[in-house]
Formats: C-alpha cells, sequence, structure tokens
C-alpha cells in the first residue's frame, strides 16, 4: 500500500525566521491533534509515512514548495509541537537534523522507559534504517536527516533524507513500521530523491543471496515483497506552474471559499466571519486532515494556502495564517469534549471543493491568480524571508476585504 519512487528535492540553504517557525509549530499541532482525534495515530503515522502527503502537509505550513527544506520544517515542527504533550496525544518525535539525529537511539530508549515499551528494540529500528540508506543503499546520498516518530502503542515512522550536494539535491527516504516484513527486502514506505539511474541497493530483492556478507542486515529474514509503491518526482525550478497544479482542484477551493460569502451554506455557519482568503486556506488545511491518498498528487496545489517563506508561489499572508490556526485550534478542542460541529464545518469545506471542482467550467489562471495574491499580500500581512510586504501605489486597504 505504500510507496517508493524517486523525486527532484531541490537542496536549499539557509534556516526558517522565527516568525514562520513558531506558527508553522502551532499548525503542525492543531492539523496533528486533528487527525488524532478523528481517527488516531495509526492513521497519522500512516499519512506522514506517504511522500505525496508528507509534501502537501509541509507545503500547506509555507515552507517553499518544492525544497528539501520541507522535511526540516516538519520534522522540527513536529518535534517542537508534540513533544511537550506526548503524554496526552500518544505520539513522541525524536532525531532530528544533524547531531540530532545522533540522539535518536538514546531518545528512544527514554520513550520506552516513559511508556513500557522497549527502547532498545526501537533503538534497533532506528539504527538498521539509517544502516540501510547510508550504507546498503548506495545513491550517493549521504544521510543528515534522520527522525523517528512512535506511537505508544509501538507503532512508528522514520523519515530521513540525504544530500549531493554537487549536484544541489537530495533524497528523503520514508518508513513504516505496519508495512515492514523485512528490513533488508525493500523495506521503504517511499524514497524521494534525483532519478539517478541504476545504483547499487544492497536491500533490493535481487540481491538477496549478497545480503549474507553482511552480518547486522542478515540478522532479519527476507519474507515479503511489498507492491504499490507511491513515487514522487518534484520539479527544480523556483515558481510553480501549470503543470504542477490539478486546476480543477485548486478551482474547486477558490470557488467554494468565493462563494461562502455570498450564498447560504447552512454547513459553513459555524464558520461565520471569515473572509474567502482564510476559507481558501482552511479548505486546503481540510484536505490535508481529511483527504484521502490520490489527492496529494499535485503538492504544489497545498502551497496556495499559505504561500512560501521565499516568496514562492506569493508571500506568507500571515494574518491569514494566524486566523487559520486559531479556528483549526478551537475546532479541536471542542472536538476533544465531544463538540465537534466546527471539525465538521472544516470538514465539509473539502468535501464542498471536491463537488465545486466537478462542476467547474472555466478553469482558473494561475498567472493571475498568483498576481493577485502578490498584489494583495500587504493586506493580509505578507511576509518573507526578505521583509514584510508593501502597498503599491495607489492601493489602499479595502475595510470590507
Amino acid at each position: 500500500m505504500k510507496a517508493s519512487g524517486s523525486a527532484d528535492l531541490k537542496l536549499m540553504g539557509g534556516s526558517i525566521p522565527p516568525w514562520l517557525f513558531e506558527r508553522m509549530t502551532r499548525l503542525s499541532r492543531a492539523i496533528v491533534e486533528a487527525i488524532l482525534v478523528e481517527r488516531g495515530s495509526l492513521d497519522f503515522l500512516a499519512r506522514i509515512s506517504d511522500p505525496f502527503w508528507f509534501q502537501s502537509f509541509g507545503n500547506v505550513i509555507g515552507m517553499d514548495w518544492n525544497s528539501s527544506g520541507v522535511t526540516t520544517s516538519i520534522t522540527a515542527a513536529l518535534k517542537r509541537s508534540i513533544n511537550p504533550y506526548s503524554r496526552e496525544l500518544g505520539l513522541y518525535v525524536c532525531g532530528g537534523k544533524g547531531k540530532d539525529s545522533l540522539k535518536t537511539p538514546a531518545e528512544l530508549v527514554l520513550v520506552g522507559d516513559k511508556t513500557g515499551l522497549d527502547g532498545n528494540l526501537l533503538a534497533r529500528s532506528s539504527k538498521l534504517s539509517a544502516k540501510v540508506d547510508n550504507t546498503a543503499v548506495q545513491d550517493g546520498y549521504q544521510l543528515y536527516l534522520h527522525s523517528f516518530i512512535v506511537n505508544e502503542k509501538g507503532d512508528w515512522s522514520v523519515i530521513q533524507q540525504g544530500m549531493k550536494p554537487a549536484q544541489s539535491s537530495a533524497r528523503r527516504y520514508h518508513w513504516h513500521s505496519a508495512h515492514i516484513q523485512s528490513f533488508v527486502e525493500e523495506p521503504h514506505a517511499a524514497i524521494c530523491g534525483e532519478n539517478q539511474g541504476e545504483i547499487f541497493n544492497m536491500v533490493d530483492k535481487l540481491a538477496l543471496p549478497a545480503q549474507a556478507s553482511i552480518l547486522e542486515l542478515t540478522r532479519e529474514k527476507p519474507a515479503h515483497v511489498m507492491h504499490g509503491l507511491r513515487h514522487l518526482t518534484m520539479p527544480t525550478y523556483r515558481q510553480v506552474t501549470t503543470k504542477d497544479i490539478d486546476l480543477k482542484r485548486l478551482g474547486g477551493i477558490l470557488q467554494i471559499a468565493h462563494e461562502a460569502q455570498t450564498t447560504q451554506f447552512e454547513d459553513l455557519l459555524l464558520l461565520q466571519g471569515l473572509g474567502p482568503r482564510t476559507l481558501q486556506s482552511l479548505a486546503l488545511v481540510s484536505e490535508v486532515i481529511y483527504g484521502t491518498p490520490s489527492r496529494f498528487q499535485d503538492p504544489a496545489r497545498f502551497s496556495f494556502a499559505h504561500g512560501g517563506k521565499g516568496g514562492s508561489p506569493f508571500p506568507v499572508p500571515t494574518h491569514v495564517y494566524d486566523e487559520t490556526i486559531a479556528t483549526l485550534t478551537s475546532a479541536v478542542e471542542k472536538a476533544k469534549i465531544g463538540q465537534s460541529d466546527k471539525t465538521e464545518a472544516i470538514k465539509k469545506l473539502s468535501l464542498m471543493a471536491q463537488k465545486a471542482e466537478n462542476e467547474q467550467k472555466n478553469l482558473p489562471d494561475l498567472h493571475d491568480l498568483i498576481e493577485k495574491e502578490k498584489q494583495d499580500a500587504w493586506k493580509y500581512g505578507g511576509r518573507t524571508i526578505r521583509g514584510i510586504s508593501k502597498p503599491k501605489s495607489g492601493q489602499q486597504l479595502d475595510l470590507f476585504e
């Protein structure tokens, strides 16, 4: 059921500005909690091991849409937002980037002490997954990030990433315990990276005879070959283009966000007071929470929720971002005490958008949409790593927008 494949992940340097990372942390937690309330931790672990969903999640929280930094931002935001509430949520996030990745086994042993899980077994799973991707799969990418997410029952997912600086590319690897029968026979949930042609892969099923010479990796007996592996390919150019977006799906989001202001949608009464721009973001967040796997084939579409820190496809609308966080957080808190009306309303946004996309006659013009977002960025507190958006000469704020 899971995916393995290749993707172009542009290797980008630089850090996430504090004004954005703080928002990423709060929105990440709200999204994860919504999934936990609706479907439980095993569903979340399955989602995060899907490369398409993972990329969509990174885009909806405002990371550059095709950057290797999506991996860093998600894993760091989850560790910051989830771990203080691990006992309540039943999730633990270990590891990280650089030196933090080396701390993963020790952190997992501590998780075992807190939960009664076998921390040493979890640590061994962490080490083996890293060893497979760094040593057994010789694709030229050197691991620099390793994140291990485990629930209170011992189910887990691993996300790790390697880089090839000479080619400005990165490769991300996904593992998921629920789908692993063997650590040495095609164990990945997914591999995302630039296609390098043939590589030396000691965990390919054809390499089973050679594995006998690698003692550590042959302690697990090969048993079953995984099928239905999912592939993700991300382009390396900076700007989002029409070939990166399912315009019917994006059009459905835009239509429902704007018609909600002029049409009596009883299902959305609990979301009254939100402008069309916030409803646009909430509808995309809704899809990340409630959407099925087939809905994430175009991860770039989710960058139309909160833009990107580098300004592509447009600056991050911080006012909209804050309103989205507040609305979703309030809905999740109420759902915890049995008042799920507001989460149902948010869920209906994505369902209504899906219906709208099938009724469209005219697809949106992507260039016009991006240009409008850029021109209006100052109205919504637009920011990038280069500064705060300012109005062009003659622009005035419409208080009724």
